[in-house]
Order: structure tokens, then C-alpha cells, then sequence
């Protein structure tokens, strides 16, 4: 039996790529125009066959509504033209259907890997969203030098080695890393460093390093050592840990009490590495669990990651689904999407059974190439790991929650205070940060029900030359009106819808819908729109007015402005208002609204600043030199080497820099006109 809730992830792969062996067949609806749903998939079910498929259904605009995949096409699509006893959601998805798109595959495991792939893909609206779907770092052993090195790797595995992972932070890596260098002796410098090496360096001297740079340890021990620590990884601890037992005790037979002492230390390391991350299984060498937990109309799944006997962390997911979706479902759809580009472990723990368990299995098998087990323990440690996992979900989904209900009520506030119709969904703050005009830079930070949504934070770096230094409105004028300009190319549309929000009309489109009926399943952070139902200004009437005329002629007047002055001595707490049309005020000293209106005017500067500081800083350790055209390397060290400094140079004359060796006069003249325009 298939599942009708696949769960939607951010990454894109080519879908030609993934499962070279399908075979591809589309076909576009013929109905005339303006025939919807039911009809539609009645006529694509006569020409459907009963093998596996994925399935992807359209609507009038051609975007893509749904991703399934069937056991068989035909039966799967027919049970869409059946309207009696399909839930909200699945007859809204048929109603909106013009066309539908169909992949053949041979098995139904080729279907289920390549339904993940296009939701990735695609982004289907009525499918369930995994948010947060971010890289997760690993480990790598290099395979590509005499001498294999021990690093941190995060993204596209395209360096030759082998990869052990995933962690589920840096930190986590890192104390492992740190811990594999006491154990094992592995180098983690460059392949430079280790190129340019004449003695051992400190790492060697700290016991951290065997010194392969300088011929401290042989080859073939240094592959030796290399070989035992990918066996560590790979899940052979205790093989090894007897290993390095014996040897120690066979060194102390011996009388060799330093070599025993080596053994010794690099035990206790391996202990170490095993038990310094929270709780560790003695008996589950590698496992990924899974549970679920659902509550309030919204879900958390808490991943454990277990290898070599030890825990490598935990992430929490907060997918977006329908409540009508049981939490089997949830997690169900959550896996195909999580392991599709990542490597399946030998073992996979979950909180509940789910249908298609052993197809994912059959699957994950196929593609990772060892066996790959899905269970639901019952008792023992495994079933103790699993109610771990659980208790941290839930913990997780209480604190979202609680914090979604608090931004979820300052926004409401906000949306009092300034007297708009509807509570805002998109708040956009920009500010400037500049030193009397130079490295000017200005900044755009978001804030949605979910918080400060950094992923849509936006810089400009002021490029008119026509401002006059530190002219503060134009600055604003410019940056409001590239944003602007921008969304109004990127999505025209949007400025409508955001026309009807701010008049209190309800949204016809997906998502935007914010009815009292709604509010209690707010927008996450990754959904708000693109237009913003508030914007703030970080100045006061000047600011404000700029911008207004700046919006105006672009022909936007329906998003609603509002500027934050300082108070007297620039004190918080004592800040006015200004709206168009209306007298400036201010919001009582107490009231949390105001609180939040600060804390986003800070975040708004710090971010401004920062971006200010590092265009500064770049700018700083730029040498002018570098900007002018025919002046490499070479000739830019003999220059310096001659004058000093690059301000030097920039003072001399053209005989004086015929003088340098490497200079030609043409040459010449080129670097003093560079500096005397």
C-alpha cells in the first residue's frame, strides 16, 4: 500500500541523474481548455498502465500540485476520481487539476527513491515540507595523498576519500576529530603545510600526529594507523580496542614500558571518543532513530545519530503538514526525503510502524549496497534509545511552540499598535551603516511568525556616486527603491496580494489564508511571502518621507510604513513612531510590543554594521595596486620592494619607476596615471 504524503526537502538533483535506469514517458493533458479535476484524471486513467510509477499533477499555470508514486498507475490515479470520502486537502489538490505528468519506473523501490528526488525538486504545494533540510558535516579520510589526513567536510563529496558521518553539528566533528588524533596519530594539516615540512610540528611533539611529513613514522605504519582508525569508524571499535589491549599487554611482557605507554594512551582516547557525547549504546554499533511527535496541529521529528558505539548528536525537523496527517504519516514521508541524499546506516529505529516500511528498506538497501534494516523495538536498549529520542521530541514541539505563540502574539500586537487591518506576516526593517559615507552599505532583515528569518536578510552596497557623503535619505531612496524594483520584476503579482492583506481581503492563494480559523497554523519562516505586509525605518519623518516618494514612484502605496526614531540621548525605551497621515507617539515604556520593535531595529543595525565592518575590513587590506591593469604579482613585489609601501609608489614619478626592475616607461606612465587622474 503507497502513501498519498511524500515530505518536501530543499536540495535540487537532476532527475535524469539519480535513477539512470528509468525510464522517462510525460504526457500532457488534450481536454479542451478549462476542464478541471475529476475529468481530467478520468481521462489520463485510460491510457495509464498497471506497472510502478511517479505520478505528478499539475495545475492550469503548469506548476506542480502533487508528487506520488503507485505500485500501479492506473489503480492509484483512478482512486482520484472517486470524490466520496477524500478528506480537504486531497479534494481541494483534484479540483485544481489540468494536467498530469507520469514517470514509468521497473520496481516500486525506483519509484519510491526517484518520488523523493522531484519533490526536491519540484516543491509540490500540497505535499508535506521538510524545512531546515541543511548539509550536515562529516568526517573525511583523504584517499588522494601518500599520506591520508583527518579533516571536517561539509557539502558535495567530490574529494577522492572515504566519508563517515553524518554529525549532527561541526562541534561534535571536531571533538571527534580531536579524539581520532590522541587514538590514532593522523595528520589534519593542508597538503601544503605538510609539503613545506623540515621538522615535526607541535602536534607531532603533543602526541597528536605520528610525523609521516619528516619520515617520523614509516609509511607502512602510518597506513597501518590510517587503516585502523577507518575501522573505528566503520563501526569495528571494539575489534579494535582489543587489538590495542594485547599489543599493550604484549609490550609490557616485553619490558618495552614506552611503547606499552603509547597503547595505553591511545586506549584512553578511544574511550574517551566513545563516551564524551551524551548517552552511547553498548550494544548498537550504528543506528539512526527516528521519532515523532505531534501536537498543537504541528509535528517534530528528533534524529539520533549512532555510530561506532557512540552518540554523534541529535537534530530536530519541524516538517509542515495537515492535521489530518497521523504522525505514521508524518514520519513516513519524513524518511524517503531525509536519506535522499544521504547514506542509509546498517540499522534504522523508528517510533511507529509505517506502511511502507519495507519497501524503504528494499530501497535503501539497493542504493547504499549492504543491508539496511527498519525496526520498531519492543524492549532492550535499542527500545531505551528510541523513548530517549521521544522525550527529546516532544521537548522540542513544547518549546516551538511556546515561542511560535509568542512571536505569533507580538505580531498581533504589532499589528494594533500601527493599526493595520491584519496581523503582519512579513515585517522588512532596513537600516545604513556608514563613516561620514565611505564603505556605505545598507541592510534588509525579515522577521516572520517564526522569528528572524536570516535565510531572506538582503545587503546593498550603495553604488550611486552622485550622494553627497553621509546624505542618509538618498541612501534609504536607493535601497528601498532596488529592493523594490527587484520584487516588482521577480513578482508582480505579490504587490496585489499584499494590496488585499493590507485591505483585510482573505487571500485566495495557498498558505496566505490568515482567518481566525487559520491562525492557530501559522506561516512558518520558509513560506511568508515575498512582499512584506509592514516595512520599518530605522529614522524618523525625514527617513520616512523618502521612502514613501521613493514606493510612490514605483507605484506602490498599499504597504504600510512606519519609522522608528530615537529618543532624546538616543535612549531606548523612549523611541517615536511616525506613520503617514498620522501625529508621531510613542508606545507605553512597558508594553512588549515595544520591546520587540527594538529587538528588531537591533538586529536590522547589527546586521547593517557588520556588513559595513567587513566591507571595511576587505577594503582595508586591499592594496591599491592591485586595481591597477598589468601590474601582476611579480611586478607588484619588485614596486614594493623598491618604494616600501604602495603609498610610496603612488607618490612617485614616472622616472622613478622606470627605475624598478621589471617597469617599462609604458608601464610607467600606466601606474602614475593610475594614481593622478
Amino acid at each position: 500500500m503507497t502513501s498519498d504524503r511524500p515530505v518536501q526537502a530543499e536540495e535540487t538533483v537532476a532527475e535524469d541523474t539519480l535513477l539512470p535506469q528509468i525510464n522517462f514517458e510525460g504526457s500532457k493533458s488534450t481536454l479542451p481548455e478549462g476542464t478541471k479535476g475529476v475529468e481530467v484524471i478520468s481521462d489520463f486513467v485510460k491510457r495509464l498502465p498497471l506497472g510502478p510509477g511517479v505520478y505528478r499533477m499539475l495545475d492550469e499555470n503548469g506548476d506542480v500540485l502533487y508528487v506520488g508514486k503507485a505500485r500501479s498507475l492506473k489503480k492509484r490515479v483512478t482512486s482520484y476520481t472517486r470524490v466520496q470520502g477524500q478528506s480537504n486537502r486531497i479534494l481541494r489538490m483534484i479540483m485544481a487539476t489540468s494536467s498530469m505528468e507520469f514517470v514509468e519506473t521497473r520496481t516500486e523501490a525506483e519509484a519510491l527513491l526517484l518520488e523523493a528526488n522531484l519533490i526536491k525538486r519540484l516543491r509540490p504545494r500540497f505535499n508535506v515540507l521538510l524545512r531546515d533540510d541543511k548539509s550536515f558535516p562529516y568526517i573525511l579520510i583523504s584517499a588522494d595523498h601518500e599520506a591520508p589526513a583527518i579533516i571536517k567536510h561539509r557539502g558535495a563529496r567530490n574529494r577522492k576519500g572515504s566519508y563517515f558521518g553524518p554529525f549532527a553539528s561541526a562541534g561534535a566533528v571536531n571533538d571527534t576529530i580531536n579524539a581520532m588524533q590522541k587514538a590514532f596519530h593522523i595528520r589534519n594539516c593542508s597538503d601544503s603545510y605538510y609539503a613545506n615540512r623540515s621538522r615535526p610540528c607541535l602536534l607531532y611533539q603533543i602526541k597528536r600526529c605520528a610525523g609521516p611529513c619528516t619520515g617520523e613514522v614509516s609509511p607502512e605504519g602510518y597506513k597501518e594507523l590510517v587503516a585502523e582508525a577507518k575501522a573505528f569508524l566503520s563501526g569495528r571499535s571494539q575489534a579494535i580496542k582489543k587489538d590495542l589491549a594485547a599489543a599493550m599487554e604484549a609490550a609490557s611482557e616485553q619490558l618495552d614500558y614506552e611503547r606499552a605507554a603509547v597503547y595505553r594512551d591511545r586506549l584512553a582516547a578511544l574511550s574517551h571518543v566513545q563516551s564524551h557525547q551524551g548517552i552511547n549504546p553498548q550494544h548498537t554499533e550504528e543506528a539512526d532513530v527516528f521519532a515523532v511527535h505531534q501536537d498543537g496541529g504541528q509535528a517534530c521529528v528528533q534524529v539520533f545519530f549512532f555510530r561506532t558505539g557512540q552518540n554523534w548528536g541529535n537534530r530536530a525537523y519541524f516538517p509542515k503538514a495537515d492535521r489530518s496527517f497521523t504522525e505514521a504519516e508524518i514520519l513516513q514521508s519524513f524518511l524517503g526525503q531525509f536519506y535522499d541524499n544521504k547514506p542509509a546506516p546498517r540499522l534504522i529505529l523508528l517510533s511507529h510502524e509505517t506502511e511502507e516500511q519495507e519497501l524503504l528498506a528494499q530501497a535503501l538497501s539497493a542504493r547504499s549496497g549492504h543491508k539496511v534494516e527498519i525496526t520498531v523495538p519492543k524492549r532492550g536498549e535499542k527500545k531505551d534509545l528510541l523513548d530517549h529520542a521521544v522525550t527529546n521530541a516532544r521537548g522540542a514541539l513544547g518549546r516551538r511552540l511556546a515561542e511560535t505563540s509568542s512571536q505569533l502574539r507580538l505580531l498581533k500586537g504589532m499589528g494594533e499598535a500601527f493599526a493595520l487591518d491584519r496581523m503582519p506576516r512579513r515585517v522588512d526593517v532596513f537600516d545604513n551603516s556608514h563613516i561620514s559615507g565611505t564603505h556605505a552599505v545598507g541592510g534588509m532583515i525579515v522577521a516572520g511568525p517564526e522569528g528572524f528569518a536570516k535565510g531572506q536578510y538582503r545587503k546593498f552596497n550603495i553604488k550611486s556616486e552622485d550622494l553627497t557623503a553621509g546624505d542618509d535619505y538618498g541612501m534609504m531612496r536607493e535601497v528601498l527603491k532596488r529592493r523594490f524594483t527587484r520584487l516588482l520584476k521577480e513578482n508582480p503579482e505579490g504587490l496585489e496580494q499584499a494590496a488585499r492583506f493590507a485591505e483585510g481581503t482573505p487571500e485566495q492563494n495557498e498558505g496566505a489564508d490568515q482567518t481566525e480559523e487559520a491562525m492557530d497554523t501559522p506561516l512558518s519562516n520558509a513560506d511568508i511571502p515575498q512582499w512584506p505586509d509592514l516595512v520599518l525605518i530605522d529614522g524618523g519623518q525625514g527617513q520616512l518621507s523618502a521612502v514613501r516618494s521613493t514606493l510612490e514612484e514605483l507605484g506602490i502605496t498599499s504597504i504600510p510604513l512606519v519609522g522608528i526614531a530615537k529618543g532624546p540621548d538616543r535612549d531606548a525605551g523612549r523611541e517615536k513612531f511616525f506613520i503617514s497621515g498620522k501625529q508621531s507617539f510613542m508606545l507605553p515604556e512597558r508594553d512588549p510590543v515595544l520591546y520587540f520593535v527594538q529587538r528588531l531595529r537591533d538586529e536590522a543595525h547589527r546586521f547593517a554594521i557588520g556588513t559595513h565592518r567587513s566591507k571595511r575590513t576587505k577594503a582595508i587590506s586591499t592594496n591599491p595596486l592591485d586595481e591597477i591593469a598589468g601590474i601582476g604579482p611579480t611586478r607588484k613585489r619588485a614596486l614594493l620592494r623598491h618604494f616600501g609601501t604602495a603609498k610610496a609608489v603612488s607618490k612617485a614619478g614616472i622616472d622613478d619607476l622606470t627605475a624598478v626592475e621589471g617597469i617599462s616607461r609604458q608601464i610607467a606612465k600606466v601606474i602614475y596615471d593610475h594614481f593622478h587622474e
